[in-house]
């Protein structure tokens, strides 16, 4: 039998997504095993659900990082390899001919979270990790430092809308006040964008014309639970074969 895929996740709220993934690793519908969950935000539900199926957890404060920056200042707690201008160049985040200097807080704040975030992932042996409802974006300082090789892209998300459609915070919100017929999910890898970058599956749903936001998302997440463990699936037989 080929090894597990070795699968990291994060997340910052319920994990209803990281459930659906636990479930599908202990069931053996997909080749993988999740080796931590961490996430942003301190006593969430889905540190819960980790701790009960025996994974390590966690936590990387961003609130509390952020919080302290703004009173302490940034520049003496940025990492020692954080090059400004390098990560101004690759992202597509913010607009930082716009403000400039709120750009670059934005930038440093983020490194800095980041890399203390990167300080416990580091730890495993991970070959894979997944977004399981983690709602803060990457920078380039943390992608660079997952996907060492070009091409080779290891953070997988998943996307409340049918991209390219509606990108951002609120896909399902988006996709119900357009008037959309069809909504669904996807799940994507990271780039530097925001929901830009390569898609790896969607699942689609009718929406009724009695339906309110509230079913439009009940619809999305049960398309979610499926959706996810069947392109970790996929992951893992493209990197066992």
């Amino acid at each position: 039998m080929a090894d597990k895929l070795k699968v990291g996740t994060l997340i910052s709220g319920g994990g209803t997504n990281l459930q659906a993934i636990i479930d599908a690793c202990e069931a053996g519908s997909i080749d993988a095993q999740i080796l931590f969950t961490g996430s942003d935000v301190p006593g969430v539900k889905g540190l819960e659900r980790a701790q009960k199926a025996g994974i390590d957890t966690f936590v990387v404060d961003y609130s509390d990082i952020i919080s302290s920056c703004r009173k302490e200042g940034v520049d003496d707690r940025l990492p020692a390899d954080f090059d400004l201008r390098e990560i101004q160049a690759k992202q597509q985040l913010v607009d930082a001919g716009k403000d400039p200097e709120k750009a670059a807080f934005f930038l440093k704040t983020r490194a800095i979270a980041e890399a203390a975030l990167l300080d416990r992932i580091l730890a495993y042996d991970m070959d894979l990790l997944v977004l399981a409802g983690f709602m803060r974006v990457l920078t380039p300082y943390f992608i660079d430092r997952i996907n060492t090789v070009p091409g080779n892209h290891r953070i997988m998300n998943i996307h409340p809308a049918l991209l390219p459609a509606f990108p951002g915070t609120d896909g399902y919100g988006d996709t119900f006040k357009y008037g959309c017929k069809v909504g669904g999910c996807t799940v994507h890898f990271i780039d530097y964008g925001e929901d830009t970058g390569p898609i790896i599956g969607q699942k689609a749903f009718e929406i009724e014309e009695t339906d309110t936001l509230d079913d439009v998302k009940k619809k999305g997440l049960k398309k979610e639970w499926e959706l996810y463990p069947a392109c970790i699936q996929k992951y893992a037989e493209t990197q066992a074969g």
